[in-house]
């Protein structure tokens, strides 16, 4: 690269990096006022996000390109919300109350149906295949969709460990319903969390979750996601061919797939 464009491609990124917006604050439950942990914020299909931490605050630098883009907040078990990042003020500490959401009682409808207990998604063992987290990129996610035609409650969760370095882990685990090609929405009314010392993590997972009495209608993606600085380390999943993994690389960003599957496997009780 001739040295006079190589000049201007570095005086344009000290440019971005100087004009760059950083957002910093603090969300709060709007009832109690106390901090809420792990909220996804970020722009949507934009790749540019983070999570709040233990305290509720987050750090955010957005490029002034997306200055007509809105900042979304969003949390199981709390209503979204979306604020202009042209409206915020530059260099300020900023609150956000969420408020917790009110579900409502679906109308049980009893009619006889017959189900057949199932293995879904990917069940391999294979470590030298593996993909998974290395970064501390807060909000990044990845999981398997799981394809059934009709009803299904889920059971347990399986995932296949390669390899672990970190000395502890948390992660949100996240049940979504498709709505559209690449196109999710969670339904968990309640954060489900994987949290352990490293040095018990062994070569699988196991997640109960039949009380939760979670029943999900088609096709839904079930994803491991990275809330909380770990600190140096990997997870890393047995993986294999024949099955996407979809994942994105941060809160409310674009998703994306591979055509190799990591090991998350679901039993359940599928409607015949």
């Amino acid at each position: 690269m001739p040295r006079l464009k190589l000049l201007l491609l570095v005086f344009i990124l000290n440019v971005h990096a100087v004009l760059a917006q950083n957002i910093s604050g603090i969300v709060i439950n709007a009832e109690d006022k106390q901090p809420v942990d792990f909220v996804n914020i970020g722009i949507a299909g934009k790749n540019v996000g983070t999570v709040t931490d233990l305290n509720g605050c987050f750090h955010l630098s957005v490029d002034p390109c997306f200055s007509c883009d809105s900042l979304l907040f969003s949390r199981i078990g709390y209503n979204s919300c979306s604020i202009k990042i042209a409206d915020l003020m530059i260099d300020s500490i900023m609150v956000v109350p969420l408020k917790e959401k009110t579900y409502e009682l679906s109308e049980l409808k009893i009619t006889p149906r017959k189900f057949k207990t199932r293995t879904l998604g990917v069940t391999t063992k294979f470590k030298k295949m593996n993909a998974g987290f290395e970064h501390n990129l807060l909000g990044y996610e990845c999981g398997i969709l799981m394809k059934v035609k009709k009803s299904a409650l889920i059971k347990k969760v399986n995932i296949h460990i390669a390899t672990c370095t970190y000395d502890t882990i948390l992660y949100r685990l996240n049940i979504y319903k498709v709505q559209g090609k690449r196109t999710f929405v969670n339904m968990l009314k309640e954060p489900v969390y994987i949290t352990m010392p490293g040095s018990a993590v062994k070569d699988e997972i196991q997640l109960d979750l039949l009380s939760k009495n979670i029943v999900v209608d088609g096709n839904f993606l079930i994803t491991l996601e990275h809330v909380k600085d770990l600190g140096e380390g990997l997870l890393y999943f047995c993986a294999g061919f024949g099955e996407k993994t979809y994942f994105r690389k941060t809160s409310q960003g674009k998703w994306e797939t591979v055509p190799i599957g990591i090991s998350i496997s679901v039993l359940a009780d599928v409607e015949k």
